[in-house]
């Protein structure tokens, strides 16, 4: 099983990261993700641009809180993003970061409240992108006017990608992971990256998971140094052994408010993905 090369973007304005994502493609890298705020640099906006300035890279969000979002809102932006980019788009969904950090906007904060909209979500989300415009669930009950939607086909088929969050050890929120089509773990009470180890475990639970015949991405993220290939490759090879399929460059060090920082993950980007020599 080979492994897939993205990089996450830690910010920067809506031009400089679409000159990133070209970079980016140019430089080897497989897929370019960004992160959606509360308020701040539109996600979709900003990939639909790059969508049209590329033509091989995936182009994803890292991630989408999903329970703090209109559903059918996304799977607009979704389908939009999937035609401009010819099959290229990745949602990536959980339940959302509550850190002072990033502010509030009034939106549920209750865990399991937000797990129900994340399945809902989910739900219409599927609906919606398969044809059929009517949707009940927890929250929602939906009815959409089909004669509006004839122009919201998707390249990728059945759908676009979608990469889940799930808690690692929770029957609830793994057999969510079960409904997409890649895995983004979350490790209780660990680091914010599974070890080799884990990840093995992880692949041999979602190898035997009963998924229709479909293999699931299993996705980590991490930083590698750009200057020395051979320990680069060293730090990412033994998560593809273990059975990872994307390795993420995530670098949240760099201050994209500065010329330094835009320079960092620049010089990072043209330095190309860790792939063995």
């Amino acid at each position: 099983m080979t492994i897939d090369f993205g990089f996450v973007f830690p910010g920067g304005s809506a031009t400089q990261q679409l000159e990133l994502a070209v970079l980016a493609e140019r430089s080897g890298w497989d897929g370019v993700f960004v992160w959606e705020a509360a308020y701040g640099v539109d996600a979709w906006s900003l990939l639909s641009a790059m969508a049209v300035r590329t033509e091989r890279v995936r182009l994803g969000t890292l991630l989408t809180p999903l329970p703090w979002r209109r559903p059918w809102k996304v799977a607009s932006q979704l389908v939009t993003l999937d035609e401009l980019s010819a099959g290229r788009a990745i949602l990536s969904v959980g339940l959302g970061a509550i850190d002072p950090e990033l502010g509030s906007v009034g939106e549920p904060t209750d865990r399991r409240h937000r797990a129900e909209l994340l399945d809902d979500g989910l739900g219409i989300i599927d609906a919606l992108v398969s044809g059929d415009r009517r949707y009940r669930g927890t929250h929602y009950d939906i009815d959409l006017d089909r004669s509006m939607y004839a122009g919201a086909r998707t390249v990728r088929r059945p759908r676009p990608t979608v990469w889940i969050v799930g808690l690692w050890g929770s029957e609830r929120s793994m057999s969510r992971v079960l409904r997409g089509d890649g895995y983004l773990p979350n490790v209780s009470g660990g680091p914010g990256r599974p070890e080799p180890a884990q990840v093995a475990e992880m692949r041999a639970w979602l190898d035997a998971a009963d998924t229709g015949g479909r293999s699931l991405d299993l996705v980590v993220d991490g930083t590698t140094p750009g200057d020395d290939r051979a320990a680069a490759s060293a730090i990412v090879a033994p998560y593809e052994e273990a059975g990872a399929t994307w390795w993420i460059e995530a670098d949240w060090s760099a201050d994209m408010s500065t010329a330094s920082g835009i320079e960092q993950i620049r010089a990072r980007l043209a330095a190309g993905p860790p792939r063995p020599s």
